[in-house]
């Protein structure tokens, strides 16, 4: 993964609304995502009753849920979270590359930007610094959401 993010743009969230969808799994580095991408929300002026989360068992059901939420229209942008750690096998790998298709099919289907927040990492240490550590993901995650949330109501308009 890159270290060179974009500077985030500023942009008031406070008539934006978001869904976002948690994967249990991997749940303590997901929740510290979580936190993180909802604190950069709230930082620019995002409501707390116009973020609705949703939680489900692992990366794999995270597409199901976005496109559920994104159905009812009510969402400027959905935000995917999950956390994919290797371990003997390469299945970390494939979970991660058909979430990462289904995010964006979902995406274009219903015309609404979904967010990839979906960790995939080789060990447990490269997750802490994504999740929990000085790579902060979770600002980036919320920082890309306002800015694609802002961008898809200029593009309405």
């Amino acid at each position: 993964m890159s270290l060179d993010a974009p500077a985030p743009t500023a942009v008031r969230g406070d008539r934006l609304a978001f869904a976002i969808v948690a994967a249990r799994f991997n749940g303590e580095r997901v929740e510290a995502l979580l936190s993180r991408v909802q604190a950069g929300l709230r930082a620019a002026g995002v409501r707390p009753a116009r973020i609705r989360v949703v939680r489900v068992p692992g990366s794999h059901e995270v597409p199901y849920a976005v496109d559920a939420l994104l159905r009812k229209g009510r969402s400027d942008c959905a935000i995917a979270l999950g956390g994919l750690i290797g371990g003997d096998t390469n299945h970390h790998e494939m979970v991660g590359d058909s979430v990462s298709h289904a995010l964006q099919s979902v995406s274009l289907a219903r015309r609404t930007p979904v967010i990839n927040g979906v960790i995939v990492a080789n060990t447990r240490l490269q997750a802490e610094e994504r999740c929990r550590g000085k790579i902060d993901r979770g600002a980036e995650f919320a920082h890309a959401a306002l800015a694609m949330a802002a961008l898809r109501r200029e593009l309405r308009t």
